[in-house]
């Protein structure tokens, strides 16, 4: 199994398809070429109605190795399900909240700007931190020199222009 498979699970599962409906996208560190040991494959959907959306997750995957579904009990009370597929852990997520709108889309998003802004000493030193263990988002938050919560710091960089990225990338010493 090596990370740049992953896309043979994806196509093999069927997910993308079987949940059309619910605009399913993987984010997260395979695609961002980030993945170490262990990575799973995110995919992040928005689900208006989470029943329908736990539903179709439950008859296509619930035989599928470590298959489970979750609920959170607090609003917006997002589905969860992870199992494993042709030895690749899967997490699906489904929100109310359209994709765009959803913080897991939107540090994937602004991790894909910066590492394409990035001459490359970005990635290298995300790389090394996820080598030692960090989180993706705790990582760019270290690297950026971000102080205080990695994951909000991110979400607040989101509105930043590439300009305004790129002039961040120059000040910080991430590598």
């Amino acid at each position: 199994m090596t990370v740049g498979h992953y896309a043979s699970a994806v196509t093999s599962s069927a997910v993308l398809e079987r949940l059309g409906q619910f605009d399913p996208r993987i984010v997260g560190t395979l695609p961002l070429g980030l993945a170490v040991p262990g990575s799973d494959i995110d995919i992040v959907c928005h689900a208006p109605d989470p029943n329908a959306f736990a539903d179709i997750v439950w008859t296509h995957y619930q035989s599928a190795d470590d298959f489970a579904l979750y609920r959170w009990t607090s609003p917006p009370q997002p589905v969860i399900a992870r199992f494993v597929w042709d030895g690749w852990p899967f997490e699906l997520f489904g929100d109310r909240q359209p994709v765009e709108q959803q913080r897991g889309w939107i540090h994937f998003e602004v991790e894909r700007r910066l590492l394409a802004l990035d001459d490359g000493r970005l990635r290298r030193a995300v790389g090394s931190l996820r080598a030692g263990g960090l989180k993706t988002e705790p990582a760019f938050a270290a690297a950026l020199e971000i102080s205080g919560d990695p994951y909000r710091g991110l979400l607040e960089l989101a509105v930043e222009t590439d300009a305004e990225l790129r002039a961040r990338l120059a000040a910080c010493d991430p590598g």
